[in-house]
């Protein structure tokens, strides 16, 4: 784990442990902020994640339709 400053001032050793196969997380001011990986790690990363992703019409045709109560409520009358 390395703080941004040191990050910063030793980024060649980050990217090289990176391109290594060691993903490389940085801190700010204590916090967890980023991770730094090779970019093949992240394209397949990336390609895992749209295989095991079902597409918006799937996740929609999935929705509990008959689960939900609806209520009954009846529109008001609305003079004009």
């Amino acid at each position: 784990m390395w703080t941004l400053q040191n990050a910063k001032n030793k980024f060649s050793t980050v990217v090289d442990a990176a391109l290594a196969g060691m993903p490389q997380e940085v801190t700010r001011r204590g916090k967890p902020a980023v991770v730094i990986l090779s970019a093949s790690e992240y394209h397949q990363l990336l390609s895992e994640a749209r295989q095991s992703r079902g597409s918006f019409v799937e996740h929609l045709l999935t929705f509990p339709a008959n689960d939900i109560e609806r209520s009954q409520v009846k529109p008001r009358t609305v003079d004009f």
